[in-house]
């Protein structure tokens, strides 16, 4: 106990959401550092510019830090309220790439206005997380049984269909997976959880069936190197990138898979350059940071005010490790290529804003709480009688926890 206590007086933070805030910061730090590392080359070849998508991804940040100082300030409550025309314009947006986004690499997904562009699945994600913690959060306060068939589900299943028509698989299954989730963690029947996973399963199948190459990812999964120069390139490449990192890494800025070896090294396996540069054991470390976001915002959750408060943080925390999660496995092989980036690490200016401003509303639960919870206290105190003739003097505001 005594150990414990002597290693939390040396954190930099006091509480829940100060930890949450210090960890986006380490993590911000190590992403553009490694931006920095992986796009050099690049910026180089393209633009003549070395700096170009460091520049890029700086102008991301500063937006970012104005939407998570402004979701940290207003009152998540706030968004509850506003869930309707957010959705909507989400939607319009998601409609409005299919015809008139710009197409990279067979996809549509990118609006570009002027030297501004974003990508409206980034929106969809938060969304559809704030819409299920609404839908569940009434039906828990009501004592309901946990229902799949909602108008709300049916929206964030909309909202998944017209991502996958860009087509973007990745974040279709962040923004219906993420509220699924929720689901289970509200309490849903057994029962009901099998329909879920068995329906589930179906559309994957679908899916696959549909456009084949899918299910040549995952077959290549088992075996990359039996097709090393073509679908199972990418995947081979990133492993030879972690491997080649060693225990201490070729240092920063030496790692040779930016060298056009290992495509999409910036976004998608931002994770195997850092890996290759700083190596096993700044790696460990890495994983640990996401571990302690996931603690705190468990932490958070459990702490929040109401259920509304407790299934948005917990949605929050789901959206950030779970991309995480997905990102490091696939990167190292363990599951098909689906595109999802690594939170606060992979290049990618719409993912950062949002997921910035996730954190934000996150923050915002803790902070509501830590109010809400002091003022119950102190209208308590008020409430007591105080015993005069004693001489009890009214217990001291610095003695509140």
């Amino acid at each position: 106990m005594r150990t414990a206590a002597t290693f939390k007086r040396w954190l930099p933070w006091n509480n829940n959401h100060e930890a949450i805030i210090w960890l986006m910061l380490i993590l911000l730090l190590v992403g553009s550092a490694n931006i920095l590392s992986s796009t050099f080359i690049l910026a180089e070849n393209e633009q003549n510019a070395p700096y170009a998508y460091l520049l890029k991804h700086g102008v991301s940040m500063v937006i970012g830090i104005f939407l998570f100082a402004l979701t940290c300030r207003v009152d998540y409550h706030k968004w509850r309220e506003l869930l309707g025309i957010v959705s909507l314009i989400v939607a319009i947006l998601l409609v409005l790439v299919l015809f008139f986004g710009t197409e990279v690499n067979g996809a549509r997904r990118w609006i570009y206005l002027g030297a501004f562009s974003f990508q409206p699945a980034e929106f969809a994600k938060i969304c559809s997380v704030m819409m299920a913690a609404y839908s569940l959060s009434y039906q828990v306060e009501r004592r309901r049984p946990i229902a799949l068939m909602t108008r709300q589900n049916a929206f964030i299943v909309g909202l998944a269909i017209l991502v996958e028509l860009e087509p973007d698989l990745g974040t279709a299954s962040v923004i219906i997976g993420v509220p699924m989730v929720m689901i289970c963690m509200a309490g849903l029947k057994t029962y009901k959880l099998q329909r879920m996973l068995a329906a589930g399963v179906l559309v994957v199948a679908a899916l696959c069936i549909y456009q084949p190459y899918r299910l040549e990812r995952v077959r290549v999964l088992l075996d990359p190197w039996a097709d090393a120069q073509g679908m199972g390139y990418q995947t081979v490449q990133s492993i030879t990138a972690i491997g080649s990192g060693g225990f201490w890494g070729m240092g920063l800025g030496q790692g040779l898979a930016k060298y056009a070896y290992l495509p999409e090294a910036h976004t998608d396996f931002a994770f195997a350059v850092f890996c290759q540069e700083n190596g096993f054991l700044l790696a460990v470390l890495l994983l640990l940071i996401y571990c302690a976001f996931a603690y705190y915002a468990a932490r958070i959750a459990g702490d929040a005010h109401d259920i509304y408060g407790q299934l948005l943080a917990s949605g929050i925390m789901v959206l950030v490790v779970g991309q995480a999660v997905v990102n490091i496995l696939m990167v190292s092989g363990c599951f098909p290529v689906v595109g999802v980036p690594l939170p606060f690490v992979s290049y990618g200016g719409t993912s950062l804003m949002m997921t910035m401003a996730s954190v934000g509303v996150l923050v915002n639960i803790n902070r509501y709480s830590q109010a809400k919870r002091l003022r119950e206290k102190l209208d308590s105190l008020k409430n007591q009688p105080v015993n005069e003739s004693a001489g009890q003097a009214r217990p001291k505001l610095r003695l509140i926890k």
